[in-house]
C-alpha cells in the first residue's frame, strides 16, 4: 500500500509504543480489556434485543427516532467515509480541519481507537481470506459447522483475540502525526460524548427526564448496537454470501441489502478488487452514500485528488 504525504492521511495511535513487543511487534489485549469490550458490546445489544418489545409497548417518538437516525449516520460516515475509505485506503486528500473532524466523527461509532481499527484493517487487506486474515469467516474451514463457527469469529469472536495488529507495522503513518494520536488515545472521551449525545438533547427538547431516558435508549444504546453489527457484518456476510460482478483474490460479495445500513459498504466486492476507489457501488442502482459525500466534500473544496473510478478502471476489473 501506497502511503501519502501527511495532508493525505494523517495518523493517529492510541497505543503507547514503549509497551509494544520487541519480538513480535504487537501488544497484547489484557484482560481487563476484554472484560471493558464486552460490556461496550453486550450492554447495547441487549438493548437492541429490548427494542421490539419497547417500541410495541411504549412505542418510539420521533424525537427519539430523529435523534438515533442522526447519530446513526454521522458515526457511520465517520466509520466509512472517514476510517475505512480516508485513513486506511487513501481513497482522497482531506484539508486538516475535514481530516480531524473525520477522526472524531469515526469515534462517535464506539468501534476502537482510529490506528487499531486502521491497523486490523489493513492486515485484513493484506491476507484476505487466507491465513492472517483477522477475521475472516473461512477461518476454521468451509463444512457447515467451520463455516458457523467462522460466522461467529469474523462476525464478533476476533474482537476477543489476545494478539494485537501491530500498529507500527500497519499504521506507521498515523502514528506519526501528534494532533490525530491525541484524538485516537482519547477514544474513551468520543466514546462517553457519543453516548451522552442523544440524552442531553432528547432531555432538553422534552425538557425531561423521560425524555433524556428514552433518547439515551434508542439513541444511545439501541443505536450503537445496530451499527456495530452492521459494520461487523461487512467482516462476516459480505465475506460468505453475495455476488461478485468484480475479479478479487478473496471471497467479498454484495450484499445489496445491507447499502443503505453500511452507507454503501456492503458493496465488498469491488472494494477488494478495487480497494482504493472512492466509490465501492459503482454499478447501476447500488446506493453508495459515503461515495455522494466525498463529492460534496470535493465540491466544496476540502477534498481532492479523488480516486473516482471511470469506466475502463471498472471494465478491468470486471469477472469473465
Amino acid at each position: 500500500m501506497t502511503m501519502q504525504a501527511s495532508e493525505a492521511r494523517p495518523g493517529a495511535a492510541e497505543v503507547d509504543l514503549s509497551r509494544m513487543s520487541a519480538t513480535r511487534g504487537g501488544e497484547k489485549q489484557g484482560l481487563a480489556e476484554r472484560v471493558t469490550l464486552g460490556l461496550f458490546i453486550g450492554v447495547p445489544f441487549l438493548a437492541l434485543l429490548a427494542a421490539v418489545p419497547v417500541a410495541w409497548g411504549w412505542g418510539l417518538g420521533w424525537v427519539d427516532l430523529s435523534i438515533a437516525t442522526v447519530m446513526y449516520f454521522l458515526a457511520c460516515h465517520g466509520i466509512t467515509i472517514g476510517f475505512h475509505r480516508y485513513f486506511t485506503h487513501g481513497s482522497f486528500k482531506a484539508n486538516r480541519a475535514l481530516t480531524l473532524s473525520l477522526a472524531i466523527a469515526g469515534s462517535l461509532a464506539i468501534e476502537g481507537p482510529l490506528v487499531r481499527w486502521v491497523a486490523d484493517h489493513r492486515k485484513h487487506h493484506r491476507f484476505s481470506d487466507k491465513d492472517g486474515d483477522p477475521h475472516s469467516p473461512w477461518r476454521y474451514g468451509e463444512s457447515v459447522p467451520a463455516l458457523m463457527k467462522g460466522l461467529w469469529w469474523a462476525h464478533m469472536g476476533w474482537l476477543f483475540d489476545e494478539e494485537q495488529t501491530p500498529q507500527l507495522k500497519y499504521a506507521p503513518d498515523l502514528v506519526k502525526d501528534p494532533a490525530i494520536r491525541r484524538i485516537s488515545r482519547l477514544f474513551w472521551l468520543w466514546t462517553l460524548i457519543s453516548m451522552l449525545i442523544p440524552p442531553l438533547v432528547g432531555g432538553l427538547l422534552s425538557m425531561s427526564w423521560h425524555g433524556a431516558l428514552t433518547a439515551f435508549f434508542w439513541g444511545s444504546l439501541v443505536r450503537v448496537a445496530l451499527l456495530h453489527h452492521v459494520t461487523w457484518s461487512i467482516n462476516s456476510i459480505c465475506h460468505a454470501i453475495g455476488e461478485r460482478p468484480f475479479k478479487s483474490r478473496d471471497r467479498s460479495g454484495n450484499v445489496w441489502w445491507l447499502a443503505v445500513l453500511s452507507c454503501g459498504e456492503s458493496w465488498h466486492n469491488l472494494h477488494h478488487a478495487d480497494p482504493t476507489s472512492a466509490r465501492h457501488g459503482v454499478l447501476r442502482g447500488q446506493v453508495d452514500s459515503s461515495a455522494r459525500l466525498i463529492r460534496w466534500f470535493e465540491l466544496a473544496g476540502w477534498a481532492k485528488d479523488v480516486r473516482w473510478p471511470d469506466a475502463e478502471r471498472i471494465a478491468a476489473r470486471r469477472a469473465a
